[in-house]
C-alpha cells in the first residue's frame, strides 16, 4: 500500500516538491554558510520525493548549533514553506483518494519547520535504544 501510495504522491506533487527542495539546496550549498540549510533542504526533498514509511525523528546529538540554525531556518524560510505544505495538503484532502496525500503533506510540515538536528528513518524497522535512550535508525543510509 505503501508503494501505491508513493507512486501516486510522485506524480501528483512530489516530484515538483523534491526538484524545488533540491534546487534550493544547490543555492544555499554556494555559500560555506548556507551548507548546514542546503543539507537539510536535500534531506527535505528527498522525504518529499517518497514519504509513505518513512518519518522524521530528532537527533539525540543535536545541540546549540542546530537550534541557533533552526531559528534562523524559521525566520527565512520555515514558515514559508509550511505555509505552502497547509495550502497543498488541505487542496489534496478535498478528494476522497487525496486525503492520504494530504495528510502526508501534513506530515512534513515539522521538519520544514526546524529541519536542523533532525534524521528521516523507515517507519516499518523497529527502533534500538543507545546509551542515552535515544531512538536511533537501525537502517543504513545517509543521516544528514
Amino acid at each position: 500500500m505503501k508503494t501505491v501510495l508513493n507512486v501516486i504522491w510522485l506524480i501528483l506533487c512530489g516530484l515538483w516538491m523534491c526538484l524545488f527542495y533540491l534546487f534550493a539546496g544547490v543555492i544555499l550549498c554556494i555559500t560555506i554558510i548556507g551548507i548546514p540549510f542546503g543539507l537539510a533542504s536535500f534531506r527535505i526533498g528527498l522525504f518529499a520525493l517518497w514519504p509513505f514509511g518513512r518519518k522524521a525523528v530528532e537527533r539525540a546529538d543535536a545541540g546549540a548549533p542546530s537550534l541557533i540554525g533552526n531559528v534562523l531556518w524559521l525566520i527565512l524560510a520555515g514558515w514559508w514553506l509550511a505555509l505552502g505544505h497547509i495550502f497543498t495538503g488541505l487542496l489534496l484532502c478535498v478528494t476522497i483518494i487525496g486525503i492520504p496525500l494530504g495528510l502526508a503533506n501534513f506530515k512534513m510540515i515539522p521538519i520544514s519547520l526546524l529541519p536542523l538536528g533532525r534524521d528521516i528513518v523507515p517507519t516499518d524497522e523497529p527502533f534500538t535504544a543507545g546509551p542515552t535512550g535515544a531512538s536511533a535508525p537501525s537502517g543504513p543510509g545517509p543521516s544528514w
